[in-house]
């Protein structure tokens, strides 16, 4: 049987609560994690898939959306535990996610801090530190736009690029599901493009607002604010008024 499974990774980090929300799909042949939250959070996701019924030992691939920290942070260790599991990126991503390349984010990190107010300086060091703690992995099969991995009924690759330049997001047409990684996230309940100062390209994250239009979608499952579901389309054409 053909499954999606929303996680709950709850977590604080001394400024309240918060949640992250991967996903796995799973059917009789594969078990596919997409994105894999902060350094140190392998227990918090073994654990949230157990509160699920999902046994994570079962997992065959890892699809990062994009490099940033809270997505690909546990990447090593669970190749490390998990040693036969496969990692899937965009081509674009692929050498930010191996470590050939420097993180985007972490250049964005230092060009920023030489913009920074004196008291902001010290804040802004302690987060490209935990930028350049990330462990790199190898990535061992890399996607492209409209590309399809075969698993519950198919999951298409969609290049959304903006929030990063190799940002991907995935739809299934079985379920009428987009996982939009951070192409979009819910903010007080409503369906929003991410603030620009965390995205790298604001004119290319509207563009791939558009294009998410052109997709049949039911339900949208975001990373930062789980999931969304009701009028789409209108959600969708609105989701960049703040910007």
């Amino acid at each position: 049987m053909n499954s999606i499974i929303v996680l709950d990774v709850n977590f604080n980090f001394g400024y309240g609560e918060d949640s992250i929300h991967p996903v796995i799909f799973q059917d009789e042949n594969e078990m596919i994690l997409v994105d894999c939250g902060y350094t140190g959070f392998l227990p918090l996701l073994e654990q949230s898939a157990a509160d699920k019924g999902v046994d994570f030992s079962k997992l065959t691939k890892v699809i990062i959306t994009h490099h940033d920290h809270d997505h690909m942070g546990s990447l090593a260790a669970i190749k490390k535990k998990y040693s036969n599991v496969k990692v899937i990126t965009s081509e674009a991503d692929s050498p930010y996610v191996s470590g050939r390349l420097k993180s985007l984010r972490l250049e964005q990190a230092e060009q920023r801090q030489l913009m920074l107010a004196p008291e902001q300086r010290e804040e802004g060091i302690v987060f490209q530190n935990i930028l350049k703690s990330v462990e790199c992995t190898e990535v061992d099969v890399t996607v492209k736009d409209g590309d399809c991995i075969p698993c519950c009924g198919g999951i298409e690759i969609v290049a959304t690029p903006g929030h990063m330049s190799g940002h991907i997001s995935l739809y299934l047409k079985e379920h009428k599901t987009l996982i939009s990684g951070d192409a979009l996230a819910i903010v007080k309940g409503n369906l929003e493009i991410p603030e620009p100062k965390y995205t790298l390209n604001m004119a290319e994250a509207i563009k791939s607002l558009l294009k998410l239009m052109n997709y049949d979608i039911q339900r949208i499952i975001c990373y930062h604010g789980g999931e969304f579901i009701g009028d789409i389309q209108n959600a969708l054409s609105n989701a960049d008024k703040m910007y």
